[in-house]
């Protein structure tokens, strides 16, 4: 390990000192706004060395660069050396994301211990139901011992309590074994409300804008451009340092950057740099609800170059046509043909009017040219499911059948398929809000925000679950002694089925547009999705029905029991109650 430095950035500061144990040290100022310590220190070894920023007098401060944090947010930094794990993944080639599927996972609940370790002894499993990228929640340190994640705020640090950077290391190295890649959801849009000291050091926050989850980031202000490098750094040392594949950009829309070269574009380019450095695809998917596609429109296009977005549309209209909720946002997606225009657009709103919004929403995809995996679907993710009043899961409404309907339409449907963890078998754990937060009066206010949000939506203030609550915390881990009971290992074997089918059948991952079809009957509740020669037969209702004959000659590929389907193909068929057919 080469001997240690100590570097921060404070362009306004008049003074800054590092501390090192009980000494104080001066730093010299250079001319870009950054202090460094003229001479270096002598390494710690595996142990590191501690360390914090004094600023004009005050501190210490955590390093904003900061990859360890063992005693929490607010206490010192610690060294940390990359070098010290000798990685196995030199056979790593990497994955694309195109025909691949995603697995959303949150490291505290996924398993009972709650870290990377135990999380690694999982991938069998993963890789079971055909999943090609675990996705992350964030993953970078908060204040507290468990959180969602997206309260973070030193970014370049991993929680402690999943196991620290060393850990994270090591499941990343173990995904690779696998041949699982890895993407990391990270959240550059806002900070945490407890433990954010980058303001003592410089303006990293804009004065002039703030989004639903704080004050914004100096993107386009003075003094931005090494706010923005701040951001840049940070998602190359995760594609970098601890070779993940992939990044997951939070709520992209609260990005407020009015330079020419918008923060995404930059990303873009300078990961693609990376990507031909390193010799293997590295993935950007944006989070947005602008239903806006110039995100994944090529740099060479006047686009912000993003490999994929998410399709919220998508979750929406599926869990309409499940459940027949129309509350809130649902109210838009209410007839089936939401559905069918979801799958054959990509967007529900592509430029149309939003009877929620009560305006136009959204731009209409360019079929010809855009392909379908660059559309992130979900019949459930941790925003959808978290951000309910109890948390509850389409489990606790549906049956098998149904379930199995969700899957289908996810993962034979023409884009890129997200699992949320624990759907594969119908979990019937919640996934709701937690946070831990020390101080009792961020602890109040974080609770009380919450009821007052969901009873302003309607929902009855006395289910609403006290997130502070550990219980809480511990109700929304999985409980994975179901996936082996009769009716979870049954909608278990109906993923494990329908990602061989993906595998099988190159019409289920074939990128175009034009290949895509909906027939429908929303009065019988039955539907019809065609992808090339493949078929998917659905029927979203409580009583048979007649569908009408296919055409061509077809064989049964799949089907959710042995009663889901009647009569003589290739002739019209008759389906069981919440079925699905596919007929290749």
């Amino acid at each position: 390990m080469n001997d240690q430095k100590f570097e921060v950035w404070a362009p306004d500061a008049h003074a800054v000192q590092v501390q090192l144990g009980p000494r104080r040290l001066e730093l010299t100022a250079r001319d870009d706004g950054w202090w460094e310590l003229p001479a270096s220190v002598p390494p710690a070894g595996a142990g590191g060395i501690d360390y914090g920023f004094i600023v004009d007098g005050s501190g210490p401060f955590a390093d904003p660069r900061a990859r360890r944090q063992p005693g929490g947010v607010h206490a010192l930094s610690r060294t940390f050396d990359f070098a010290e794990h000798i990685w196995q993944d030199t056979d790593w080639t990497g994955r694309q994301l195109a025909g691949a599927i995603i697995y959303e996972l949150h490291v505290g609940t996924f398993t009972p211990e709650g870290t990377f370790e135990a999380a690694a002894s999982r991938l069998d499993h993963l890789k079971s139901i055909g999943v090609d990228f675990v996705e992350l929640l964030p993953v970078n340190a908060f204040n507290g011992t468990h959180n969602w994640g997206y309260d973070g705020v030193l970014w370049y640090a991993v929680h402690e309590g999943y196991g620290g950077p060393a850990a994270y290391q090591s499941f990343v190295d173990a995904c690779h074994r696998h041949g699982i890649g890895v993407i990391q959801d990270v959240v550059y849009n806002h900070l945490g409300p407890s433990g954010n000291y980058l303001p003592r050091y410089g303006p990293y926050l804009s004065e002039a804008a703030e989004n639903t989850w704080g004050s914004s980031l100096n993107l386009d202000g003075p003094h931005s451009d090494p706010v923005r490098r701040y951001i840049l750094d940070n998602a190359l040392m995760w594609l970098g340092d601890y070779h993940v594949d992939g990044l997951r950009l939070d709520a992209v829309h609260a990005l407020r950057d009015t330079s020419a070269t918008h923060l995404l574009e930059q990303l873009a380019t300078e990961v693609g740099a990376l990507s031909a450095a390193i010799g293997r695809p590295l993935t950007l998917i944006a989070e947005s609800d602008l239903n806006d596609p110039r995100l994944i429109t090529p740099r060479e296009a006047n686009g912000y170059g993003q490999d994929a977005q998410w399709s919220d549309d998508f979750h929406h209209a599926v869990h309409v046509a499940l459940t027949g909720e129309t509350a809130g946002y649902y109210a838009d997606f209410e007839p089936l043909d939401a559905l069918a225009k979801v799958i054959t657009h990509g967007f529900f709103h592509d430029g149309t009017y939003s009877s929620f919004r009560e305006r136009t929403h959204g731009r209409r995809i360019d079929r010809e040219r855009m392909p379908t995996w660059r559309l992130v679907v979900a019949s459930q993710n941790h925003d959808q499911i978290g951000n309910r009043a109890i948390g509850d899961r389409l489990s606790a409404q549906l049956d098998v059948g149904q379930l199995a309907i969700a899957a289908a339409l996810t993962l034979l449907g023409p884009y890129t398929p997200m699992l949320f963890m624990g759907e594969e078998w119908g979990a019937t754990t919640p996934w709701q809000f937690f946070t831990s937060h020390p101080e009792p009066e961020l602890g109040t206010a974080t609770a009380t925000g919450r009821i007052n949000e969901f009873a302003r939506m309607g929902w009855d203030p006395q289910i609403v679950p006290d997130p502070q609550d550990p219980a809480t915390f511990e109700r929304s881990k999985l409980n994975w002694s179901e996936s082996s009971e009769t009716e979870h290992g049954r909608l278990l074997g109906f993923y494990r089925d329908l990602a061989v089918l993906r595998r099988s059948y190159p019409d289920i991952t074939d990128p175009r547009f034009d290949q895509i079809a909906v027939e429908f009957d929303a009065a019988d509740g039955w539907l019809r999705l065609r992808r090339g020669g493949t078929q998917i037969l659905i029927n979203f209702g409580e009583r048979s029905v007649h569908v009408p004959a296919s055409g061509g000659e077809v064989v049964l590929s799949f089907a959710t029991g042995p009663d889901a389907v009647q009569g003589r193909l290739p002739d019209a068929l008759t389906l069981a109650p919440h079925s699905v057919v596919v007929l290749a």
